[in-house]
Order: structure tokens, then sequence, then C-alpha cells
């Protein structure tokens, strides 16, 4: 695969927006689909349409709220991890883990953490810190990572329309994007910045005074690549027509496209530099073999010729020994 399309998607409802899912994956044809907000319970995902469209998938579902899956083209995905490590107790259905097309994608759900302050704060805040922890584990272990998903958090006042009317709303706060900010000191790329540093790029509107039409947005849906991914970044994009369809959800999809052929150029250098590398050392051993062989020859000779020049030199001493005795 020289291409690889990574798109994630808060879908809020599968049940009630799945022909807009099936429309937009029959139109953007994203090889792997991190969603969000299932909000249908695990019995109840559409995996019967899913496949017909031509994708696998894993989901952790959760009736009424909540809810991930991740979706992923001519394929199953390999699950690696559900739900965050050292927080078990969490009974959300918040975090996915696979392995897909060469690469661990994480798919999260963050907690929205409002009202704050309270325990649905304090409840998001311990989330990212679990989350935090385990991302650097993901990182330094050198496997190309995307952590796709809903973040719930607004990075910057460049990342929404307006920040005064959301000034106590739990997205903007500075614990909130505090924890963001650790997170990226990890090394991870946020690919839709990395690719427009200067533009307003919002991916959520929500339903209230008419913010989609006056294009009054938030950017709070997040791909963020792991150190070796982060050059193969060829492009990235929202899928704004998805969010202007009847009955839409107030998210539109988050995308990004890697460059894995050249991934794949990288790590067929590398085997050659290693099989070089393993040719010379056995050459080397080879040569060392036959100097130590040489030496082995040579000890032998000069043994030999020891060995051959005692009986000679014992019989003169014998004759020289002998005549003294006649003379005698």
């Amino acid at each position: 695969m020289d291409a690889l399309k990574i798109a994630t998607f808060n879908i809020n409802g599968i049940r009630a927006r799945l022909p807009a899912l099936l429309t937009w994956l029959e139109r953007e044809s994203p090889d792997v689909a991190c969603l969000q907000e299932l909000k249908c319970a695990q019995a109840d995902f559409p995996i019967a349409e899913i496949r017909a469209a031509g994708y696998g998938a894993i989901w952790h579902g959760q009736k009424s709220w909540n809810g991930v899956a991740i979706l992923a083209k001519g394929t199953e995905p390999l699950e690696v991890r559900r739900g965050l490590p050292g927080f078990e107790d969490d009974v959300h259905s918040r975090y996915l883990e696979a392995a897909v097309h060469g690469v661990l994608v994480a798919c999260l759900y963050l907690p929205n953490g409002n009202p704050q302050p309270g325990p649905k704060f304090d409840y998001k805040l311990a989330w990212f810190e679990h989350f935090i922890t385990h991302a650097a584990g993901l990182f330094d272990s050198g496997h190309p990572v995307v952590l796709a998903g809903d973040y719930n958090v607004v990075p910057t006042d460049e990342d929404i329309y307006n920040p005064r009317s959301w000034l106590k709303d739990a997205l903007l706060q500075p614990e909130s994007r505090e924890a963001y900010r650790r997170l990226l000191a990890q090394g991870w790329t946020d690919a839709l910045r990395a690719k427009y540093p200067d533009e307003r790029i919002y991916t959520f509107w929500d339903y209230f005074r008419q913010h989609w039409q006056k294009n009054s947005g938030l950017r709070i849906d997040h791909l963020l690549l792991s150190k070796d991914l982060s050059p193969r970044l060829v492009d990235a994009g929202v899928d704004r027509w998805v969010r202007d369809e009847d009955h839409a959800s107030d998210h539109a999809p988050t995308w990004i496209t890697l460059d894995m052929a050249a991934a794949a150029k990288a790590t067929v250098r590398k085997s050659a530099a290693k099989k070089a590398v393993v040719k010379k050392a056995v050459a080397k051993k080879a040569v060392a073999k036959k100097v130590v062989a040489k030496k082995v020859v040579a000890k032998k000779a000069v043994a030999k010729e020891a060995v051959t020049k005692e009986p000679v030199a014992r019989k003169a001493v014998v004759k020289k020994a002998a005549r003294k005795t006649a003379s005698a």
C-alpha cells in the first residue's frame, strides 16, 4: 500500500446516522476509520452493513452513551487493547487499539468534562492522565502509531471561532490544554496543525445558534503521529460536506494521508544495510579462521620438524660418545 488514509469521525449515534456513515465511506474511502460516540450496545453494532461496505471492524459499544470502533477497508483490524491500562475500573467505552495496515491505531473518545468544576471534570483529567502515561509507552516502543479521536480539547485560541463564549467550558480550561501540551511534548505531531500551521480549521460545530451556517466551529478531533510517521504525512483535511448533510453529526470526519511507500523503502534499505553488516562480519570471521588455521599448520610443521631432527641429533651424540669410549 503506497498511501494510507486514516480518518476519525464522531458519528454521534451510529444507528441513527448509519446511512450518512455508509455514504461517507463510499465517497471518501478511508483505509482506516476511527468512530466515536456510537451510542449503541455491543450487540447492536451494525457489523453486517459495515462488512457489506467492504470494511472489517472491532468495536466497544455502550448503550446510549460513548462507544468507539475501528474500521479497516478490506481487512479485519487486529485488536491490541480495549480500555486504558491502569484504569480498569472505568466503565465507559472510550478506548480501542488495533494493528491495521502496518500501523498501530488508537481510537479514543476523551471525556467532555462538563460541567466544571465538578466530578465530570475530575474524571476527564484522570482519564487524560492515564492516556498520557499509556501514550508515552506507545511512543517509546518505536512502532508506527496514530492516536486518533475526539479529544474534547481545544488546544489554543486559534482552534476556536471565538473563545469568549466558551471560557467556562471544560474544552478550554487551562488544565485540559496543559494536558494536551504535555501529550504533544512526548514527541507526537498534531497532523492537522502541522499541515496547516496558520489556518483556522474546525472539526466540530454544535447545533445551536446556527454555528454551522456561520462557521462558528472548534477543532477538537485530532490525529497525532509517532516520530517515524511524522515525515510520512502527505495530506490532511476535514470532510466538511458531511456536516452539511441532513441529520448530520455535529462533527465532520478529519483525515490524514501517509506515504507508506517511503516507509517501506526505508525498511528495505535498513534491511539491506543490516544484511551488509552481517555479511561483512561473516567475511571477517572467515578471514580470522583462515589466519588461525595457517598458524596451526605452521605450528604443526615446526613440531614435526623438531620431532624429525631429535632422533638425528640423538644418534650423533651416541656416535660421539662411542668414539670417545673406543679411543679410551
